[in-house]
Order: C-alpha cells, then sequence, then structure tokens
C-alpha cells in the first residue's frame, strides 16, 4: 500500500468534541475529506445540527450531530456509546473542546480556574479514556488531543495561567496513555495550534489589538488557518502514523521558535 493510501480514512469511525466551529469543525471536515464517517459532538446542538449536514452534503460521508457536556461522565460515556451504535464503531477521536479565560492570576477566582481545568484537562481525560476503553477491547484506534503552543511558553500580553497550565496539562497527559497503551494498539498524540484566526477570533472586536501585536510578533506575521490544522490530524488518525505516539505537533508558524 503506498502512502497516499495509508492516509486514506476509508472505512473509519470518529468524532471530535467542540466541532460546530471553529478548528473541530475544520478537523471533522478533513477527517470527513479523508474517507471517514464522522460525529460532531458538542453542546451547542442545533450548530452542530448544521455542521453535520454541511460537511456530509460536502464529502458524501455519514456525518451525525451529537449534544454531550464534555465534562459530564455520564455524558461522554453515552456519547461514545451513541458513536459506536449510529456510526457502527470507534476508530479514532479528537478530543478537541476547550475554552480560554484571560484574567490576571492575582485576580482570577478560583471558580474561573476550576472552569478551565474542567473544560480544558478533565474531559480530555474523560474523553480520551472512555473512548480508549473501547478501542483497547476492539483492535486500537488514534486519539488526537488539541493541546496549545501555550503549553510551551507563556503567552504575552494575555494573563492566562489557568489556560497555560490546562495545555501543559494535556501534553504530559497524551504523554502518559501513549506509554499506558503503546503495547495494547492504541495511539495518542496531541496538536498544539499557534494563534489560529477562527471566525470567533476573528469577529472579536475586544482581541483586534492583540491581534495586531500577536502578528507583529510572529515570524510569518499573520494568525494560522483552520484549514492549517487539517493535515496533521489526518496523518495522525491514518494508518501512515502507526509508529507515531505520545508526540506534540507544533503547528505555529515557527512563534514558539524563540
Amino acid at each position: 500500500m503506498g502512502i497516499i493510501e495509508k492516509m486514506r480514512l476509508d472505512g473509519k469511525k470518529g468524532f471530535v468534541t467542540g466541532a460546530a466551529r471553529g478548528i473541530g469543525k475544520c478537523t471533522a471536515t478533513a477527517f470527513a475529506q479523508a474517507g471517514a464517517d464522522v460525529a460532531i459532538v458538542d453542546m451547542d446542538y442545533e450548530t452542530a445540527v448544521v455542521t453535520a449536514k454541511q460537511i456530509a452534503e460536502e464529502t458524501g460521508r455519514k456525518v451525525i450531530a451529537l449534544k454531550c457536556d464534555v465534562t459530564d461522565e455520564a455524558q461522554v460515556k453515552e456519547m461514545v456509546e451513541e458513536v459506536v451504535k449510529q456510526l457502527g464503531g470507534l476508530d479514532f477521536c479528537h478530543a478537541n473542546a476547550g475554552i480560554a479565560i484571560n484574567a490576571p492570576a492575582e485576580e482570577m477566582t478560583y471558580a474561573q480556574w476550576k472552569k478551565i481545568i474542567d473544560v480544558n484537562l478533565n474531559s480530555v481525560f474523560l474523553t480520551d479514556t472512555y473512548a480508549g476503553r473501547y478501542m483497547l477491547a476492539n483492535g486500537g484506534g488514534s486519539i488526537i488531543n488539541t493541546a496549545s503552543m501555550s503549553g510551551h511558553i507563556v503567552n504575552v500580553p494575555q494573563p492566562q495561567c489557568g489556560y497555560n497550565a490546562s495545555k501543559a496539562g494535556v501534553m504530559q497527559l497524551t504523554k502518559s496513555l501513549a506509554v499506558e497503551w503503546a503495547k495494547k494498539g492504541v495511539r495518542v498524540n496531541s496538536i498544539s495550534p499557534g494563534y489560529i484566526g477562527t471566525e470567533l477570533i476573528m469577529a472579536a472586536e475586544h482581541l483586534k489589538p492583540l491581534i495586531e501585536q500577536w502578528n507583529a510578533m510572529a515570524p510569518m506575521g499573520r494568525l494560522g488557518k483552520p484549514e492549517e490544522l487539517m493535515g496533521v490530524v489526518v496523518y495522525l488518525a491514518s494508518d501512515a502514523a502507526t509508529f507515531t505516539t505520545g508526540s506534540d505537533f507544533i503547528v505555529d508558524g515557527a512563534f514558539t521558535c524563540f
């Protein structure tokens, strides 16, 4: 089998959390374009339905929408079971849901801190372990987590200690699961995007001054595009990556190189 064939996801089934819009929508689209059937998982069910319909029409794949609060263990368990039931299996997943709260550490409330850790880290543990249990019992699979370049550096000028800590935790969780499951057929990797110009970010008026500063600091002088993450996630979900596990892929236009 040639490398192009190995990069195809024909016959594979998977899901993406936080997939109604933004990065998750883009990676779900990439999986479907590569031949997979995909579940769009999000708290915003109405938008998830629209996204699923759009991707299905564009790719001809089976794409479903599921509502799930990924911080709720019972809902995550039920979501994974529903993916398996409706799609007929589970070969890969992308734990992508996350939030950011920018607040100086001395002003950040403990409730804000806990919310960031719950959404950005605890939900990844729940998603990975429930997906992993199915994969371990059914021949293996690939798990992809969204970390961030913020797990490697301290972003400026915005204060975001909770976000940075949560994403560093995602990377270490990824490595830990990869080692535990390395001989059991389940690969676990993470991607660390830099500043990505999603529709939400580009539409936020209060972020425009920050975007100007980020671009001034960036070697490429611009934000990344969600579409520029498509290749790496398809690779990680595919049979071309069978020796790739425990890795973090920084996609940041060289932002973290200095």
